[in-house]
């Protein structure tokens, strides 16, 4: 499993998130870093991009080697970086699943893909996605609408490109997730748990999703389980650690995590 997104310095999120997550879905994580940010659980203080040709370099080494069963895209920042996404989805053998989380926002408020980038993130990586997995926020900026219609929502992201959306539940007041794969709209609930963290939720959820989608399940099977992964790792979360959003914590549901047959 392929991780595509930026490093977390203070571990919640990004690619310290994911590879917590790929394990708890029982696969084996590798990475391609496309920034890294000095964070911690009150804010991002400064963020470095990586140089583009690095990001497909990364990309390169996995591929000819390891091989990859499926691709995950966090964060990607800039036009820059997403151009060398691209350059390096083209490595990756065609047919091969890509999840897609549109980061645009961190939990603590922080923009971590540039204005400019939104346009370029529809046009050229949406379209290549099997799963796009957008909070109401981030659906509703790719959406270009205020509307408090999630099926509405799903159904105009999916508009753009990918085969599925998936528009999870944490910004509802109920933590349904909404699945619309073109034809049919799934509700995936799942328990709120108002005592647990939530920081690094959307990577473990996109990434755990990704990883079933790697083990063969459909795209429902996937989110289905990526939601009772992401739901059992908010409720174990950190809430303790550090003086702001404490981390989500998916390895201590491993032992629990729903298994592929």
């Amino acid at each position: 499993m392929l991780t595509i997104a930026g490093s977390d310095s203070g571990g919640g999120a990004g690619i310290q998130a994911d590879l917590k997550a790929i394990a708890a879905a029982g696969g084996h994580g590798m990475t391609a870093i496309t920034a890294l940010t000095a964070q911690n659980t009150i804010g991002v203080t400064g963020v470095h991009a990586i140089p583009p040709q690095f990001i497909v370099e990364q990309v390169r080494a996995v591929v000819e080697d390891i091989g990859v069963d499926a691709v995950k895209t966090g964060m990607l920042g800039d036009v820059v970086t997403i151009d060398a996404v691209v350059e390096a989805l083209g490595l990756v053998p065609e047919g091969t699943p890509l999840v897609v989380d549109p980061v645009m926002v961190a939990e603590s408020g922080a923009v971590l893909l540039a204005p400019e980038a939104r346009a370029a993130l529809i046009e050229k990586i949406l379209p290549r996605a099997t799963v796009v997995t957008p909070n109401v926020p981030e659906a509703r900026a790719l959406a270009g609408t205020d509307s408090s219609d999630i099926e509405e929502l799903a159904r105009r992201v999916h508009a753009l490109g990918p085969d599925v959306v998936v528009v999870t539940g944490g910004h509802r007041d109920k933590a349904v997730d909404t699945y619309f794969d073109g034809d049919a709209v799934h509700e995936i609930p799942g328990e709120r748990h108002p005592d647990g963290a939530a920081h690094g939720s959307g990577c473990t959820h996109a990434s755990a999703l990704a990883t079933f989608l790697a083990h063969g399940l459909d795209p429902l099977q996937a989110a289905t389980r990526a939601r009772a992964i992401a739901g059992e790792a908010i409720a174990n979360g950190l809430r303790d650690l550090g003086a702001g959003a404490g981390p989500v914590d998916a390895l201590t549901v491993r032992d629990r995590a729903p298994r592929v047959p």
